[in-house]
């Protein structure tokens, strides 16, 4: 068996907490292998089936969460495409088309990308090197950001759509392709480009999420016939409980964020990164 049991609950549990912290999942699923002596290369075909599985879950978890704001959003949609146009009052039309304006640039970038980077930066030192540079990312959009870390009462949904202009989703859109190199964060490029557009972090992680939910789950389900291949030979299982440890943390976080980032700034995790790319990459170059 090519992954163990083990090896799966503890890799699921990472990649839930770590795909929506802003600390970069496939930094940490790179890293934490060489570091306990693990046979497992980030390039490995069963370890790229079984990354489909826990990106999956995490993409239906993050559905589930927002599931109420997903339902208006896709009928604000609806009634974009039937009226052709956005009403000047229809915050969840706005806010569908500046998700799909922000989904298009990852979408492009990843399919474009993620085989070429993958491979270029596929070592646990460069990971480590990639993840000090994470937390300065985070600490420089911290430092450049527009508007207070204050909880500001309200509809969250009605603040993003405001806020956000067209050229704002493009660019966070693009950023998030950063995370195709181990070691730099999705979650924490699509929340700098937030702050960077206006928003606080509470409505920054927010919108970062719902912009995770099409992003992840598309990028998972383009691979899902590999696990059903035969690719998932011996991986199925592991895979299979994998997944079910990664929803389980991915809600846990999901959860914490939204609370959290009401009145803290992404400045803790940017020291976290920085400390532990640092370390490791001591570590690594020793």
């Amino acid at each position: 068996m090519p992954i163990s049991y083990f090896q799966a609950v503890v890799l699921g549990l990472l990649q839930g907490v770590s795909e929506l912290f802003p600390v970069s999942s496939l930094g940490h699923s790179v890293v934490l292998p060489k570091l306990v002596g693990w046979k497992i290369h980030q390039n490995d075909a069963f370890f790229i089936t079984f990354l489909v599985a826990t990106h999956l879950a995490t993409a239906i978890v993050l559905l589930g969460f927002f599931w109420r704001d997903w339902v208006r959003i896709i009928r604000g949609l609806g009634r974009s495409l039937r009226d052709r146009e956005i009403g000047p009052h229809d915050t969840d039309a706005r806010l569908a088309w500046l998700l799909i304006v922000g989904t298009i640039p990852a979408g492009i970038l990843g399919l474009l990308l993620d085989h070429a980077l993958r491979h270029v930066f596929a070592s646990a030192r460069s990971a480590a090197f990639f993840l000090l540079l994470n937390g300065l990312m985070l600490y420089g959009a911290e430092l450049l950001r527009r508007r207070a870390p204050v909880h500001e009462e309200g509809d969250p949904d009605d603040r993003i759509a405001r806020r956000v202009t067209w050229r704002g989703a493009l660019g966070v859109g693009a950023a998030q392709a950063v995370a195709l190199v181990p070691g730099f964060s999705r979650s924490g490029a699509s929340m700098g480009g937030g702050l960077l557009a206006g928003l606080s972090n509470e409505d920054a992680a927010r919108y970062s999420f719902l912009l995770a939910t099409p992003i992840i789950g598309a990028a998972a389900a383009l691979k899902l016939p590999e696990l059903f291949g035969s690719q998932g030979n011996g991986v199925r299982g592991p895979a299979l409980v994998g997944a079910l440890c990664s929803a389980v943390t991915a809600y846990l976080a999901v959860r914490f964020l939204m609370r959290f980032f009401k009145t803290n700034r992404l400045t803790p995790f940017a020291v976290y990164c920085f400390l532990a790319g640092l370390a490791l990459t001591i570590y690594f170059a020793l």
